[in-house]
């Protein structure tokens, strides 16, 4: 493998030789003139874009696409919830629309892309994309992961599938028992690669790389990049193209973050103060609320309940059955507040999520960048709040370095005590203060926002089911007005 690679030069648009490391090597932004429709797509894939509501692609793929149309192997830097999903499955359609056929027989339908993932939420993710917007063509596409059994899986293998999405653990599985075959596969994706090499599975990765043919396609995309995701880079990619659309380590300029410091003891209470506080002023309770154990994340689930709210819990201890009904009822509106570890920072694209809640810092800088991104993504405006008790001043000092940035403290809201902390502005969150942060800063609910408050309370009182949001935004595109 070579170790050049082509980026592309901010200020005038054209690719240029260079070592694959990442710099901040943005274009002008082009997603805002041109469409879906510009990028030559067949018009079944338009018609399955269009059908979503999306007509404008986000940077990310309005930098990426193009590139993967023409072939090039690629790197993609983008923080999360811009879209990186679309960026490679729309094209991977494209390039393997050629080979779809309505025979019955599995032989004409092998392994052409196959996308690695981290997690099984990830994976599930990638997989709907990929089946909403291949659903006008003869493509197959499936998802296979742990924490299930293989029988099902094993027989939509052996019907034949196109478009693999899977995690690496379980795709062995399905090679050892000679039910998937690499040999054709002419489209490789590694996904959330920095998460894949955190969670250890570049073992797995090697092994599963040395069955697919050198000849191919290999994209890599990632929120970060770190010296060993450029040093994978290296061993796996050819002159890859670099798009980098945002500062590296950042959070999207939609999520507005703020830190409040509190005791440990009464970060519970701070929680449910703080949801109070969102509802007084017309926003929506909904919100994730990341911890750093399974057990940790049971417990506050449970002693949220008992608060009257209504909690559910996702962690790595739940089978995937337990995952899946959890999350189904969150994205209904059933359950207000997800109660999760990391398992859920990556690869959980919820439209519209307004509130993310770290109860505890992470100890890796990077995961405090997944977590909040899973608000303010696709161009929304959500909210990142940290409740920081003193002895974790180092965990956010960590964070704020890896951001280049200091987060705003802001005060409690009243009725919890704050702790002292030598953190600059530490100093201003102070108890008696009135002013409880408030999001864009509304001066008084908005008449439709009471409006929808109301209609939501009397929806309850007669026992209507609220209706379910779409799971969409998987595209990561602008959806129509």
């Amino acid at each position: 493998m070579t170790n050049t690679a082509t980026e592309i030069n901010s200020s005038t648009g054209v690719s240029e030789v260079a070592t694959p490391s990442v710099t901040n090597a943005t274009t002008a932004d082009t997603s805002a003139t041109i469409t879906f429709a510009d990028f030559g797509l067949d018009s079944k894939i338009q018609k399955a874009v269009l059908e979503q509501g999306y007509t404008t692609p986000t940077p990310i793929q309005a930098k990426s696409i193009p590139h993967v149309l023409a072939g090039s192997d690629l790197m993609g830097a983008a923080q999360t919830g811009t879209g990186k999903t679309a960026t490679f499955v729309l094209p991977i359609i494209q390039k393997i629309l050629r080979h779809a056929s309505n025979r019955a027989s599995p032989a004409h339908h092998p392994i052409r892309a196959l996308v690695l993932t981290p997690t099984r939420e990830l994976a599930v993710q990638v997989a709907e994309n990929a089946a909403n917007y291949s659903k006008y063509t003869d493509l197959r596409a499936t998802v296979v992961y742990g924490g299930v059994n293989m029988k099902e899986q094993v027989g939509i293998l052996r019907n034949g599938v196109e478009i693999l999405i899977a995690t690496p653990g379980r795709l062995l599985d399905h090679i050892g028992s000679k039910v998937a075959n690499l040999s054709q596969v002419e489209i490789l994706v590694l996904d959330e690669a920095d998460r894949m090499l955190d969670m250890g599975f570049l073992p797995d990765l090697q092994r599963i790389i040395n069955l697919i043919p050198a000849q191919r396609q290999t994209l890599l995309f990632s929120a970060t990049f770190s010296p060993e995701i450029k040093k994978l880079a290296q061993s796996y990619l050819r002159t890859p193209v670099i798009v980098e659309v945002a500062r590296q380590n950042a959070a999207a300029d939609t999520v507005k973050q703020v830190v409040h410091m509190v005791s440990s003891a009464d970060k519970q209470r701070a929680i449910v103060d703080v949801l109070e506080a969102r509802t007084r002023a017309g926003l929506s309770r909904q919100c994730i609320i990341f911890t750093n154990s399974r057990l940790g994340c049971a417990k506050l689930s449970r002693a949220l309940e008992r608060d009257g709210m209504k909690a559910g819990a996702i962690h790595g201890d739940k089978s995937q059955v337990e995952r899946t009904l959890t999350l189904d009822a969150f994205k209904s509106g059933a359950i207000e507040a997800l109660v999760a570890t990391d398992v859920a920072a990556r690869g959980l694209d919820i439209p519209d999520m307004p509130c993310v809640i770290n109860h505890e810092l992470p100890f890796n800088a990077e995961d405090f960048v997944h977590r909040i991104g899973r608000t303010g993504r696709a161009g929304s405006q959500g909210d990142a709040i940290a409740l920081v008790d003193p002895s974790e001043k180092r965990l956010l000092d960590e964070i704020e370095k890896l951001m280049q940035r200091k987060l705003d403290v802001k005060p409690l809201p009243q009725g919890v005590s704050s702790s002292s902390c030598s953190h600059s502005g530490c100093a201003s969150a102070k108890m008696s203060d009135p002013f409880f942060y408030n999001p864009y800063e509304p001066s008084a609910p908005s008449a439709s926002a009471s409006a929808t408050t109301e209609a939501k309370s009397e929806e309850k009182k007669v026992g209507i089911t609220p209706a379910k949001p779409a799971v969409g935004a998987l595209l990561g595109g602008f959806k129509q007005k």
